[in-house]
């Protein structure tokens, strides 16, 4: 079976987000099991620079793709994942040659769908330029939803025995656009409706992928229940409804090899199930890296996009309550504007309680996954979530709201019985996250309550070989009833 991801981002090349660790997993997992797996992305300026450090060449092969009566020209290139799955790349600097991928923090890029039209056309001339084929073209998010629409029509003959899969990891972004640009899609006016990519008088490729592609997934089960509904359904519930029968929840990984406590380079001093020594080593390290008092305060922490999907407004109403129960927090990310005023005005007001970083720093992530006792994330909506397996095995305490993904990989503790690996609330409130807090902190008290609540988490298993075997088995299904 021949197998190509396709996706705007992926480690180790680009990443804004979530979805490029588990795109770039995804495929060097495959290549593990001896599958043969590439991965497709657009070469942006980040990419183009780092080329020769990550073993990225240009093929000096061309592609043309047409945007009603003109034509933009790209160029590929061709390297290496860490594993050695293939990595392909579309060159074209109008497009990708970009400090951002998608957009600033005042919002996205007013040629998106010029950009990701070219990305998805191109990955599909590409295909045919290098005479390649592939049985599953597996798509990722909005960026990559034209392309089940054009297999099923502009190349249809082309690759007729090609099936495709989209993953929905946000349905929150879905690539909407005006649509009097339906002509630079290539389809014709009869796809503007309501049974293909018309959405509320726009164009929508998150919905044409939903409609076209032979499956569709998400990354948790209960997110892929969620999605059903109105409420996180974001104006495709009815179409996600109509096609139940071809929609599946496969939770995320990790990898364990990055996110090792024992290997992890990154941190001050390794630990492990056995010997929890060095997370304290790592503690103090994270307070004198963030400028916080050098004691035994509970220590929170936050690695996250700032954006009000992420709780940010909640948590920035709480913070006067979490500091005056004693605790500390650090956080690190960036998104909206606003969260970043309101998070650095904090921080001043806070000094020596509240650390808060702009941007993102890979290093300080993982000293904060270390560092920090428990993790905190108060998600509106969380189809999966990264953050929090990524606490569960350096053994940092999430406190975070249950939804999405966060429902499949956390258990409520139960001091009592001793189980379970988290601190869950329901409603999205401030007194809530504060109420979950609180908890944490009583518990945070009783040492061997807390180094059990630690062994539990760490004592989880999400690595990626499970979620690779669901989705292979999904994509024989598929080829099965194509065959049939």
């Amino acid at each position: 079976m021949k197998v190509l991801i396709v996706t705007p981002e992926a480690v180790p090349f680009i990443k804004t987000g979530g979805l490029a660790d588990v795109a770039g997993a995804i495929v060097d997992e495959y290549k593990k099991m001896e599958v043969d797996a590439s991965i497709f992305l657009p070469l942006y300026r980040k990419i183009k620079n780092n080329a020769k450090a990550l073993g990225i060449k240009c093929l000096d092969k061309k592609i043309t793709i047409p945007f009603g009566d003109k034509y933009k020209k790209g160029v590929l290139w061709k390297g290496k994942t860490p594993k050695g799955a293939t990595a392909y790349f579309i060159e074209n600097d109008k497009f990708y040659d970009r400090d951002e991928l998608y957009g600033t923090p005042k919002g996205d890029f007013s040629d998106n769908i010029y950009r990701f039209t070219f990305f998805c056309r191109g990955v599909l001339e590409a295909l045919k330029v290098l005479k390649l084929n592939f049985d599953v073209i597996h798509c990722n998010d909005w960026q990559s939803g034209l392309i089940p629409v054009y297999l099923k029509t502009i190349y249809r003959d082309d690759f007729p025995e090609t099936i495709s899969i989209i993953t929905i990891h946000n349905l929150g972004y879905q690539g909407l656009f005006p649509s009097s640009d339906m002509l630079v899609t290539g389809l014709g006016r009869e796809f503007f409706n309501m049974d293909a990519l018309e959405f509320y008088g726009k164009i929508n490729f998150l919905k044409g992928g939903i409609l076209f592609a032979d499956v569709i997934t998400t990354v948790s089960n209960n997110y892929a229940k969620e999605i059903l509904t109105e409420e996180y359904g974001f104006g495709l519930d009815g179409v996600l409804r109509k096609r139940i029968n071809d929609l599946y929840g496969i939770i995320n990984g990790i990898d364990y090899n990055e996110w090792n406590t024992r290997k992890d380079s990154l941190i001050p001093a390794p630990y492990s199930i056995k010997n929890l020594a060095g997370k304290s080593t790592c503690k103090k390290a994270l307070q004198k890296t963030c400028g916080l008092t050098q004691d035994n305060a509970l220590l929170i922490g936050m690695v996250s996009r700032l954006s009000a999907q992420k709780g940010l407004d909640i948590t920035a109403q709480a913070m006067d309550g979490i500091i005056k129960l004693g605790a500390q927090v650090v956080i690190l990310g960036k998104g909206d504007e606003p969260f970043h005023r309101i998070l650095l005005d904090l921080q001043k007001k806070y000094s020596g309680q509240l650390s808060v970083t702009i941007g993102f720093d890979n290093a300080l992530a993982h000293k904060i996954y270390a560092g920090s006792d428990v993790f905190l994330m108060p998600s509106k909506y969380e189809p999966c979530g990264l953050g929090q397996l990524i606490a569960l095995r350096y053994g940092t305490i999430p406190i975070a709201r249950r939804t999405g993904g966060i429902a499949d990989t956390i258990t409520q503790y139960d001091p009592s019985e001793g189980t379970g690996t988290g601190f869950l609330f329901d409603k999205y409130s401030e007194d809530d996250l504060l109420r979950s807090v609180k908890k944490a902190k009583e518990l945070f008290s009783d040492k061997k309550q807390w180094s059990r609540i630690r062994k539990n988490a760490m004592s989880e298993d999400f690595s990626w070989r499970q979620s690779a075997r669901q989705y292979l088995s999904l994509y024989k299904k598929v080829i099965s009833k194509r065959d049939s």
